[in-house]
C-alpha cells in the first residue's frame, strides 16, 4: 500500500512538503503525531489523527504516538482565542495513561519492523533546564519567525503569555529529539499544525544540519456548517464512560448523506471499490442509511467492542419494535441505556410511596405526573387506544405499579407515536 495515493484518494491531505513522497517511496520511514494529554480521554475530533497513523502503519511505515506529558503543561495557542487552564503533574499523567490505553486500541505496538512507538516528551524535557532550552534550542529560530505563525498572529491583539508563545520551540525540540533519537523524519497533524510542525523541520535543519518533513490533513467540517464531533451534549468521547456506546454509534447513524460519504473515507478501513459499492447502494435507497450504518458499526467495534455494537443497534433499534416484542425489550432496559435512548424527553419525578399498591391508570396520568390535564382527557385517550406504559398498550383498568419499573425507577408513557413522557420514580 503506498501511503500517499492512500491518504489523497481518502481526501486526508491537505499540506505537504516537497520531498515527502519521495522519502515515503524511498524508505521505510519513522512518522510521529503529537496528542495533548487535556483531558483523561480522546476524542472523535482525533479520530483523524490516529486514522492517519494507522494508514502509515499499514503501509509498512514505523508510527509513533507522542502524548506530550510536557506540552500538555504548557498549552497549544493554536487555534484556540484564549489561554487554557494548566494542569497539575498528577493530573496529566493520568491523562497521558487513559490516552496512550485508547491508542493501542488502534496500532499495532509489537515488535514487528513497523511497529507502533509510545513516546512522551515528558521524558526528555523533565531534566532539561531553562537556561540549557534557550542556549541550545532558542537561538536557532529568530523571533520574527516566530511572530509569523498564525497562531501567534491571530492573538497577538488579544494577548498571548510568554508561556504560550514558547510552544512551537517545545514542539519543534520534540521533532529534533525524535529525528536525533529515534530516526523520526516526518510529522503528522492537522492543518492547523503546521506552523508547529514546520518550526520542528526548521530546527533539525539549523541544529541538526538534518532534513526532515511534515504533511498534514484537513480540519474536518460538517456540511450543515456545525463543528465536526460536538453535538448539544458537548464532546463525543472515545471513552464509554463520557459518551456512552449508544451515542457514540447514534452520532454516526444520524450523519447526513454528504457527510457519510466523506466519514467513510476518513474513518473507516474500507478499500476503495468497497466504498464505492456501498456508495451505490445507498444511492438507490437513502433511507436505510447504509454509509451511516456502516461508518456506525466499524467505528464503535473499534473503540468499543462487538458487545457494545450490537447493544446499541438494539437500543437503537427499540423504539421502532411493536407489542410483545417491544414490551420484552423494555423490560431489559438497564438504567444508563434507558437514560442514552430518552435523553431530552420531558420527564417529572414523583415518589415511589404507593407505587406498591399500584396506581389507577386515569389517576396517574393526571394528579400524579401531569402528563395529560384532566380526567376527562385521559379517558378519551383511553377509549381512543393511543396510551401505552413502556410501550404496552392500556386501558381504563391498568394499574401501574413496581412490576413496570424500567431500572427500577423509570416509566415511559406514550400517547400516539410521538409523544413521548418519561415518569422517575423517587
Amino acid at each position: 500500500m503506498n501511503f500517499i495515493e492512500e491518504m489523497t484518494w481518502r481526501g486526508m491531505i491537505h499540506d505537504m512538503m516537497p520531498g515527502t513522497e519521495e522519502l515515503l517511496n524511498k524508505e521505510k520511514v519513522s512518522g510521529y503525531i503529537g496528542f495533548d494529554p487535556t483531558a483523561d480521554s480522546l476524542h472523535i475530533g482525533h479520530l483523524v489523527q490516529i486514522m492517519t497513523l494507522v494508514h502509515l502503519q499499514r503501509a509498512g511505515h514505523r508510527p509513533i504516538a507522542l502524548v506530550g506529558g510536557a506540552t500538555g503543561m504548557v498549552g497549544d495557542p493554536s487555534g484556540k482565542s484564549q489561554e487554557r487552564n494548566l494542569l497539575d503533574a498528577e493530573t496529566l499523567q493520568h491523562n497521558v495513561n487513559c490516552v496512550e490505553n485508547q491508542l493501542k486500541k488502534f496500532l499495532d505496538f509489537s515488535d514487528s519492523e513497523n511497529g507502533a512507538m509510545m513516546a512522551n516528551n515528558y521524558d526528555w524535557f523533565k531534566e532539561f533546564h531553562f537556561l540549557d532550552f534557550i542556549r541550545d534550542v532558542g537561538k536557532h529560530i529568530s523571533i520574527n519567525y516566530m511572530l509569523a505563525k498564525d497562531s501567534v498572529k491571530s492573538r497577538l491583539e488579544t494577548g498571548m503569555s510568554f508561556t504560550e508563545f514558547t510552544y512551537q520551540l517545545v514542539q519543534g525540540y520534540d521533532f529534533y529529539y525524535l529525528w536525533k533519537n529515534k530516526n523520526c523524519k516526518l510529522q503528522l497533524g492537522g492543518s492547523d499544525q503546521w506552523g508547529n510542525i514546520v518550526t520542528g523541520t526548521e530546527l533539525i535543519r539549523r541544529k541538526g544540519q538534518g532534513e526532515a518533513f511534515a504533511m498534514t490533513t484537513p480540519l474536518i467540517k460538517k456540511a450543515d456548517g456545525t463543528k465536526f464531533g460536538k453535538t448539544a451534549g458537548g464532546s463525543v468521547w472515545l471513552d464509554k464512560s463520557k459518551t456512552s456506546p449508544y451515542k457514540f454509534y447514534q452520532y454516526w447513524i444520524n450523519a447526513s448523506d454528504e457527510d457519510a460519504k466523506n466519514y467513510i473515507k476518513i474513518f473507516t478501513l474500507k478499500s476503495k471499490s468497497e466504498i464505492e459499492a456501498l456508495e451505490k447502494t445507498h444511492d438507490e435507497a437513502p433511507h436505510l442509511r447504509i454509509l451511516q450504518k456502516a461508518i456506525a458499526e466499524e467505528i464503535t467495534t473499534r473503540v468499543h467492542s462487538e458487545e457494545d455494537l450490537k447493544s446499541a443497534i438494539a437500543a437503537s433499534e427499540i423504539l421502532f419494535l411493536k407489542g410483545d416484542e417491544a414490551v420484552t425489550a423494555f423490560k431489559t432496559l438497564s438504567e444508563e441505556m434507558f437514560n442514552d435512548i430518552f435523553e431530552g424527553v420531558p420527564q417529572t419525578e414523583i415518589s415511589k410511596e404507593g407505587l406498591k399498591e399500584g396506581f389507577e391508570i386515569v389517576s396517574f396520568l393526571t394528579d400524579k405526573t401531569n402528563f395529560l390535564p384532566s380526567n376527562g382527557e385521559a379517558r378519551r385517550a383511553l377509549k381512543e387506544n393511543s396510551l401505552s406504559i413502556n410501550k404496552a398498550k392500556v386501558n381504563d383498568s391498568t394499574i401501574v405499579s413496581e412490576n413496570d419499573l424500567i431500572g427500577g425507577k423509570y416509566i415511559l408513557v406514550q400517547r400516539g407515536k410521538k409523544n413521548n413522557f418519561v415518569v422517575k420514580f423517587v
